[in-house]
């Protein structure tokens, strides 16, 4: 991994997300001298982990050398204030990788006007156990080399998917950008259900959040459909199986969550611009 890492890195935001991948890249291997973090709202965990990481924090922006590889990891809300006072980090050699949301490629390349090659990246929360998965897609410029360099940083933080045209980043995002917040969703409602048929609340939680978990882990482990395993853990005319006749109706499940990704995906598009 270490042949591939960038021999030089400037983070623009490092909220959750940022602090994520910042985490990943440094146990990854990428020395924390090499590495410059631009966040003026910086907290003082922030603070703390730079300094322990030899990471520089919020030096005069101005004075910022032309990195191998800019990282947006700002609100795509603030790309239009911030891009004038950061556009000089993106040379014509500059890799750019940005995590914003809806911000297409031609737009960030718009606002950054040396840069060439331009990467969207759209990483998920459990980058933050290192359990994430990142869809990208790429500007033709980007080299062999570069889509290299890509691929270690955000390995750093999960698994990574490539996607032939940028017009599926917006469904990557409303796929697994926002999808763990459904899988969250589901067991909080698992857990109400099992309150709602008597057993203790703080029990129903502990059974939902188990029970996801594991499965969760099941499906890691396993190279069978998600299909497959639903159907090895279901019994003709069993508990399980009354339940699925109800989720798997025709008002079930499935339309819910098509429309969920749909109504997702349109908000990325209305981020775009």
């Amino acid at each position: 991994m270490s042949a591939t890492l960038p021999s030089s890195l400037v983070l623009v935001g490092c909220g959750k997300m940022g602090g994520a991948m910042l985490e990943g890249w440094l146990r990854g291997g990428l020395s924390g001298d090499c590495v410059t973090v631009i966040d003026p709202h910086a907290n003082m965990g922030l603070v703390a982990f730079c300094e322990r990481h030899d990471v520089t924090l919020n030096p005069p922006v101005s004075q910022v050398e032309t990195p191998e590889v800019l990282v947006l990891g700002i609100k795509p809300q603030m790309l239009e204030d911030a891009a004038p006072e950061i556009a000089h980090l993106a040379g014509a050699d500059t890799l750019v990788i940005s995590i914003l949301a809806g911000k297409t490629l031609g737009d960030l390349m718009s606002r950054l006007p040396a840069a060439r090659a331009v990467i969207r990246a759209m990483p998920n929360l459990p980058a933050s156990v290192g359990r994430g998965v990142t869809g990208c897609a790429g500007s033709p410029e980007v080299s062999d080399r570069q889509r290299e360099v890509a691929n270690a940083l955000l390995r750093g933080v999960g698994h990574v998917e490539w996607v032939e045209s940028e017009d599926l980043i917006d469904a990557v995002t409303a796929v697994s950008g926002s999808g763990p917040a459904y899988v969250f969703y589901l067991a909080e409602c698992l857990a109400k259900a099992g309150a709602a048929q008597g057993l203790p609340p703080d029990l129903a939680e502990r059974l939902a959040r188990a029970t996801v978990e594991g499965a969760g882990e099941l499906l890691h482990r396993s190279d069978l459909p998600p299909s497959t395993l639903r159907e090895n853990v279901t019994s003709p005319g069993g508990t399980t199986a009354a339940a699925l006749s109800v989720l798997m109706a025709g008002d079930g499940l499935e339309p819910l969550m098509r429309d969920a990704v749909a109504a997702a995906r349109k908000r990325a598009e209305e981020l775009s611009g």
